[in-house]
């Protein structure tokens, strides 16, 4: 993994100068946020880069409002709500250039008194997944391109309006345009440069379909320091917009229009550090690039709960639009939910499925499972759509409801085997507890066809 921006020598120097006094210790949730505390700065120091810090175990039990909810075998009020260790994995240590003064690096989670990694946790099911590709002598490479759609709102004004009539930053469909685009570049550039800052490699940014929808994209990395710079820009990019009055969804539908993608760039290098992917079969695809696709194809309807993890995300799969539900593979062929991108050692597959909702370190765990699935199974990859890929009846689909994803996890044997029974079980009850809060919910939709006319 990359190592970190800022060395915990350069961190101490800077709080005796003065110049840093607080670091902020994150750990990701199962949403894909991050969550955890603001230290003081000598204190970190002093006790915390040791000793490491502590968290309730509701912290991975709980909904996207934070409210406890059952089911959850680690985490309960019959268990009492215990701690979590939060340990600091300093090679993620980096300032936050939009939060004058501080530092932030990432947590591992573990069991107090020695008890081993919380295997729940979205950090520790990517690094067992890579452990295991690992043993077949590659590694992982990951890029995330991330769209969002910017209000003019704050987030205090989208919440007292109810997230209605919201102004989005831009009138029109903005995509490429350098004029729409720079209506909003001090916004932009800001994200960008303090990003930066922070030790990610932004590359580019660029308009959308979407009213007042953009992309950021950032350079690929090894694929743990992807997920972590994935989470990092996420969050501070909702910071900085707050900051000057603004607002970001990374919802994967928050309206009508275009969605909200995360597209997923994956390869794999050889341990001489050259694509393990690259050779003289279809395609240019090697005999293991083949059976990594395969692999892919094969997994990814089980494993689409940690592509689509919420009700909204199934929303996004829209006929006609960029985001494709036929499970095919294609050269340059955006029709597919798997796309061969680029050439020579940048060759790569990119993964289409996902919106920007998604925990990056599921997905990429989702991924590297089905690449390794593909390679120990030896996989035969099944013939390429040079076509419409939506065109073709016998395309097996995405699914389309959270419900239909959730049957598919339950009964699959190859994602409890790959997972683990108790990653398995937790996050069929997170899809169990969005269902049932949904269905128990009255939508703005109901009250709109049935308050008068029925």
């Amino acid at each position: 993994m990359s190592r970190a921006p800022l060395s915990l020598e350069q961190l101490r120097a800077a709080v005796v100068a003065g110049k840093l006094d607080t670091v902020v210790l994150a750990m990701v949730d199962m949403q894909g946020r991050l969550q955890g505390k603001r230290l003081h700065a000598p204190f970190f120091l002093d006790q915390v880069v040791e000793n490491g810090s502590e968290g309730c175990d509701y912290l991975l039990a709980v909904d996207v409002d934070m409210n406890t909810v059952d089911g959850y075998a680690m985490s309960s009020w019959q268990r009492g709500y215990g701690d979590l260790a939060m340990l600091p994995d300093l090679d993620t240590l980096r300032r936050v250039p939009w939060q004058p003064g501080t530092a932030l690096l990432l947590a591992d989670l573990a069991w107090p008194n020695g008890a081993g990694p919380v295997v729940a946790s979205p950090r520790q099911i990517l690094r067992r997944q890579l452990d295991r590709l690992a043993a077949h002598g590659l590694t992982a490479y990951a890029g995330t391109e991330l769209e969002f759609v910017l209000y003019r709102d704050s987030y205090e004004d989208a919440w007292r309006r109810g997230y209605r009539d919201l102004t989005p930053a831009n009138q029109y469909n903005v995509d490429y345009s350098l004029l729409g685009t720079a209506r909003v570049e001090p916004l932009l550039r800001r994200i960008r440069t303090e990003m930066a800052g922070a030790g990610l490699t932004p590359e580019s940014a660029k308009g959308e379909c979407n009213l007042g929808q953009h992309e950021i994209a950032f350079r690929y990395d090894e694929a743990l320091a992807c997920a972590d710079h994935h989470v990092i820009y996420k969050h501070g990019a909702k910071e900085i917009a707050a900051q000057e009055g603004m607002s970001i969804t990374f919802m994967a539908k928050p309206n009508a229009r275009e969605g909200n993608s995360c597209h997923i760039h994956f390869s794999l290098r050889d341990a001489d550090g050259r694509s393990a992917m690259l050779g003289d079969g279809p395609a240019h695809l090697s005999v293991t690039g083949q059976r990594v696709l395969a692999g892919l194809l094969d997994t990814m309807r089980e494993f689409s709960l940690l592509f689509a993890p919420n009700i909204n995300s199934y929303k996004r799969y829209q006929p006609g639009s960029f985001a494709p539900t036929a499970l095919r593979w294609g050269t340059d062929n955006r029709t597919c939910a798997l796309r061969l991108a680029g050439h020579g050692e940048g060759m790569r597959v990119e993964n289409r499925v996902p919106g920007a909702d998604v925990n990056p370190y599921l997905a990429i765990a989702a991924l590297v499972a089905g690449a390794v699935h593909g390679i120990e199974r030896e996989l035969e990859l099944g013939p390429e759509c040079t076509g419409s890929a939506y065109d073709d009846p016998a395309a097996e689909r995405v699914p389309a409801t959270l419900r239909d994803a959730l049957g598919l996890w339950e009964s699959s044997t190859i994602a409890r085997a790959v997972f683990g029974d108790e990653v398995h079980a937790h996050y069929a009850n997170m899809a169990r507890v969005e269902l049932t809060a949904f269905d128990a919910a009255v939508t703005d939709w109901e009250l709109t066809r049935g308050f008068e006319r029925l």
